[in-house]
């Protein structure tokens, strides 16, 4: 029987079996989630996903009564871009007649020339969000493409390919090289052409399912308005090349329009539209292989924003912009953490480990999904947040463009498929396990509390030879690998462990992460994360002030003692520490000598009584000296 270990730094190579399409439905069928996040994502799929009125999101598309302001038809392809693949996860049949119903009730919408949206003819394909919209309806009937595909219902997919190829068709008669409107593409819409020119992924898509070369042709079109050097347009490359931090690519006013309309036209931090037109970038890098440059400024961006923008949430953007948001978390900006960016920095993510291999994407996965992505989900699944402070409370999204949804509960769903995907990936000879959850996957069982701990046993009930790979965690000084109850190897962070044997039925892998609590530190204010976790406490824990100070001493990066796991108070939340921290008046008063004990929860569980009264803390406040 071969057996070998080997400890593998991963870098700039290709993913383990990655799927042909990052995005599609491969790879769903065979994972089931169990435990606390199984329960998360079924209350979602039936609380949110079946519970949007197709009708509803449909309704604009009929009537084009649309003036540039909103964004209605965004909501559909939204939709449509997880309900499908969550259909078949769930393989429910009620989730099915919905998307038939909301796909047949699109389609009936479509115009002659190919055009399906809500804007008059007058108002087409310029200002406002028609190419965002149409972007989106492309991805929805894309993806229900795929999954009648993979159901065998050969016509409604034939259907449905043909409704997206005349739709992108009469985008590109209309904006198109030589378009009828007398326009570039990347001047329509806002945010210096970002929303409009995101629509690249699709296009690229479509081309990959169809193999026609004019939907290539149109997406270097579409690519070189996106990377030209000099103007107006979102310049993508040359930005990123010359090492200009995502915050700080805003065009000046140059004193044509002030304020909110010239940044709206032309600024460039807006996050979420940003990251969109890189996800499409790398789907066109990866068709392609030319120019290197593009894969380049997307991973150069994509550390720019790790380095300079996410947070210990994983979160990112106050008022859905770039703003150096890392080194400045611990104050209280307006709108931090949009769900929208949340969901698009964890595909950007997953679309770079596809392409590169390397653990640290999917470590910045983990991070956000654990921390600012389950924290805007609602405890019983039925919507998302907008926004998710670090300190403060939870609340309900918005109503956008006089609707009872918004972008950021439309988008939720999509977020949980990043997970869901990447957590096993297997091609038949090599096998990855990205995220440690419960679960049972094709091949293997896998029993664990992670990330309450950090024991993790993955059980095998395949027989024959394969290469499995494990991510050990950057953040996990001392994890362990045991094979069956052999040898146990120490594992370097940060990297893949692979075993590469000839597997049996009943094998089995304990792994033992480290789990540190770890201080941060910015200015005057101290935060802690356990794992991937940030920590918070919480009012509903009635243990003191939570903005009362700590006195000085705590290091930044120092692993802190006296964090201990305890049984949580109430079934809301996931999980629950203690803590003795130098807390309150100062060491010369008999009792301010002394720590005080407190509890700090799971930042996903704080505040998720989405009420007044119920808040939480993530950073506080540090004693200053008489000298500062």
């Amino acid at each position: 029987m071969k057996t070998t270990f080997l400890l593998v730094a991963v870098a700039a190579v290709s993913a383990c079996a990655a799927s042909p399409f990052a995005d599609s439905l491969d790879n769903i069928g065979g994972v089931r989630l169990k435990g606390p996040l199984g329960e998360r994502l079924d209350r979602m799929i039936a609380g949110h996903v079946l519970g949007t009125d197709v009708d509803y999101i449909v309704a604009p598309f009929r009537e084009k009564t649309e003036r540039r302001r909103c964004w209605q038809t965004e909501f559909w392809g939204k939709y449509m871009h997880s309900a499908v693949p969550y259909a078949r996860y769930a393989a429910s049949p009620a989730l099915d007649d919905a998307i038939e119903r909301g796909v047949e009730s699109l389609l009936a919408t479509q115009e002659d020339d190919g055009y399906i949206g809500n804007y008059p003819d007058e108002l087409r394909f310029g200002e406002g969000w028609d190419v965002w919209g149409i972007k989106y309806t492309l991805m929805g009937l894309l993806h229900y493409y795929d999954g009648a595909r993979a159901a065998g219902r050969t016509e409604k997919a034939a259907r449905a390919l043909d409704a997206a190829k005349r739709l992108c068709d009469c985008v590109i008669a209309e904006i198109g090289p030589n378009g009828k409107r007398g326009r570039e593409l990347w001047e329509t819409g806002c945010w210096a052409g970002y929303a409009s020119s995101s629509i690249l992924e699709p296009v690229v898509w479509l081309y990959r399912r169809t193999d026609e070369k004019k939907y290539l042709d149109f997406a270097a079109y579409i690519v070189k308005g996106m990377t030209a050097s000099s103007g107006k347009g979102p310049r993508l490359v040359d930005f990123a090349q010359r090492g200009v931090s995502v915050a700080d690519r805003n065009e000046p006013s140059g004193g044509e329009t002030a304020g909110w309309a010239h940044t709206l036209k032309y600024g460039r931090s807006k996050a979420y539209e940003m990251m969109s037109c890189y996800q499409g970038m790398l789907e066109y890098w990866e068709v392609t292989k030319e120019s290197p440059e593009l894969f380049d400024a997307a991973v150069k961006t994509a550390e720019d924003i790790v380095r300079e923008e996410i947070n210990l949430a994983g979160g990112c953007a106050c008022s859905e912009e770039w703003f150096h948001g890392r080194h400045k978390q611990h104050l209280p900006y307006l709108r931090l953490q949009e769900t929208c960016v949340t969901t698009t920095w964890m595909r950007f993510c997953e679309k770079l480990l596809a392409l590169t291999g390397e653990a640290k994407w999917a470590e910045e996965i983990e991070k956000t999904f654990y921390n600012a992505y389950l924290a805007a989900l609602k405890r019983d699944g039925t919507e998302f947040a907008a926004y998710t402070p670090l300190n403060g409370g939870r609340w309900y999204g918005q109503h956008h463009c006089l609707m009872h949804t918004s972008c950021c509960t439309a988008n939720g769903p999509r977020g949980f498929l990043c997970f869901l995907r990447e957590l096993y990936r297997s091609d038949g000879k090599t096998a990855t396990f990205n995220f440690y959850a419960s679960a049972r996957v094709d091949g293997f069982d896998v029993y664990t509390l992670y990330p309450r701990d950090g024991r993790v046993r993955i059980t095998s009930h395949t027989k024959g030879p394969l290469k499995l790979r494990l991510r050990i965690p950057s953040w996990g000084e001392k994890t362990t690998v045991t094979l069956n109850d052999g040898v146990t190897v120490a594992a370097k962070p940060g990297t893949y462990f692979e075993i590469d044997r000839e597997w049996a039925l009943g094998d089995f892998i304990s792994l033992d992460i480290d789990m540190p609590v770890v201080a941060h530190k910015l200015d005057h204010a101290v935060a802690f994360t356990r794992g991937p976790i940030l920590l918070a406490r919480d009012s509903r824990f009635a243990d003191g002030d939570l903005s009362e100070p700590i006195r000085r001493g705590i290091r930044d990066g120092a692993k802190m003692e006296g964090f201990q796991s305890v049984r949580t108070p109430s079934d809301d939340i996931w999980m629950t520490f203690s803590a003795v921290l130098p807390l309150g008046p100062h060491e010369w008063n008999p009792e301010g000598a002394h720590p005080a004990p407190v509890m700090f929860c799971d930042y996903a569980s704080a505040g998720n009584e989405w009420r007044p009264g119920n808040y939480y803390r993530t950073w506080f406040p540090e004693e200053y000296g008489p000298s500062e």
